[in-house]
């Protein structure tokens, strides 16, 4: 049976806010994980579409960041109000979602071999574009297929 608090560290990337200048999530540490999922909930009161963008770094500062270099798997479902269904999009870097005014759900799937790990990149963030004030975006990361299992899982906050 599915634990989720125990089989998945959830964690805030950013909570909900107008998003007329674009927002950078918190940085998270994948050195403790197998897969990172990253959901983006929108509601868009104006017609203005939303770019979101995935970055890699070195530390959860944000040292040396820059764009994930290989695609990722990603999802999105662009009228809440009238399905459930998360529908398959091309693979990408990042995704721009239409400009109809919808509840909007986006989730980015990331396996930490994606990043520039090589080069010591463990640490991910979600970024929005600037878009428009009556934009609300919301932001978290599941973090999956943990190293160490128990009661309590390893912070993806730290280095």
């Amino acid at each position: 049976m599915l634990t989720l608090p125990q089989e998945a560290k959830l964690v805030e990337a950013f909570g909900p806010a107008a998003d007329a200048a674009g927002r950078t999530g918190d940085w998270i540490s994948l050195k403790n994980y197998g897969r990172a999922f990253i959901v983006v909930h929108i509601t868009q009161g104006n017609a203005a579409t939303v770019t979101l963008t995935l970055l890699q770094a070195t530390s959860v500062a944000g040292a040396g960041s820059k764009a994930l270099t290989w695609t990722v798997p990603i999802w999105a479902n662009e009228s809440t109000a009238t399905t459930d269904t998360l529908t398959r999009q091309t693979d990408g870097l990042a995704f721009t979602t239409s400009a109809t005014l919808a509840g909007k759900i986006v989730v980015f799937q990331v396996d930490p071999r994606y990043l520039d790990v090589n080069n010591g990149f463990d640490c991910l963030t979600v970024t929005t574009g600037a878009s428009n004030v009556a934009n609300i975006t919301q932001g978290m990361y599941v973090l999956s297929d943990p190293r160490f299992n128990g009661n309590v899982l390893p912070s993806a906050i730290v280095d």
